[in-house]
């Protein structure tokens, strides 16, 4: 990992990092200071509960980081036409990637073309504004082979990324599961970890197998540890220092 570590910037790590604010206790002096570390530290974008978007927008206004926001969350089991809804009125308040939770139980269930359908609708309203979808299949509640549908169903239905946890399910990213799910659609399509990443260790091993998003709350203390590694020419530690092969991410994003 240290050659990897050694030819990431910190644009490459930061810009990998979408900040989460999305405990449903945050108050509005939260969400603020949130947005502003985020800002701070230039990453890629945050993920704000429906109800801030719009706080976002106007706290973000002029930097180059992104709002998102989630649909359907953290169950899924709205009907299309709800989490249709909730992405224009998202997208009208200012969000430009939109984070949302499959139909677990139609995908369990096996009802395919009824998730490829419901993600595809997402897709248009997202797509038509210039906004990015993450599909989260939250895979604790999955088997190896419905990942793998869920995966091609996201990659079918013409959304931009797959995401494996909303953060409030038991468990959360695996290292397995990450290279599953990079080995089961193609380059176009990014793969977002979620659901435990909190030390820069993590959030290199998982970079380096293919991730290109991971949500996180641990922010600060992550890019300021690449900053002072990379000041002092101090590599990253061995995967094993990390979390291991198959050891879940443990904690929310």
């Amino acid at each position: 990992m240290n050659s990897f570590f050694d030819r990431l910037s910190y644009t490459d790590v930061a810009k990998a990092i979408d900040h989460s604010l999305l405990k449903p206790e945050l108050d509005d002096a939260s969400i603020e200071a949130g947005c502003k570390l985020a800002a701070r530290y230039d990453v890629a974008s945050v993920c704000v509960r429906p109800r801030d978007v719009e706080r976002a927008r106007d706290l973000l206004s002029g930097s180059s980081v992104a709002v998102g926001t989630v649909i359907g969350f953290p169950h899924g089991s709205s009907r299309t036409e709800t989490k249709v809804f909730e992405s224009r009125l998202a997208l009208q308040n200012g969000a430009r990637e939109l984070d949302m939770v499959i139909d677990i139980g139609a995908l369990i269930s096996g009802n395919d073309v009824y998730v490829q359908k419901q993600i595809a609708a997402v897709v248009e309203v997202a797509h038509a504004e210039g906004a990015l979808v993450k599909v989260i299949l939250e895979n604790a509640y999955l088997t190896e082979d419905q990942k793998v549908r869920g995966c091609h169903l996201v990659e079918a239905a013409g959304a931009d990324f797959v995401k494996t946890s909303t953060g409030f399910a038991p468990t959360g990213a695996t290292i397995e599961d990450l290279k599953l799910m990079r080995r089961s659609v193609s380059p176009r399509i990014g793969v977002k970890a979620a659901h435990g990443i909190r030390t820069l260790d993590a959030l290199v091993e998982v970079l380096q197998i293919g991730v290109t998003r991971v949500g996180a709350t641990q922010t600060a203390a992550m890019l300021d540890e690449f900053t002072a590694r990379k000041a002092n020419n101090a590599p990253a530690e061995s995967p094993s220092g990390a979390f291991g092969a198959t050891s879940p991410l443990r904690g929310e994003e």
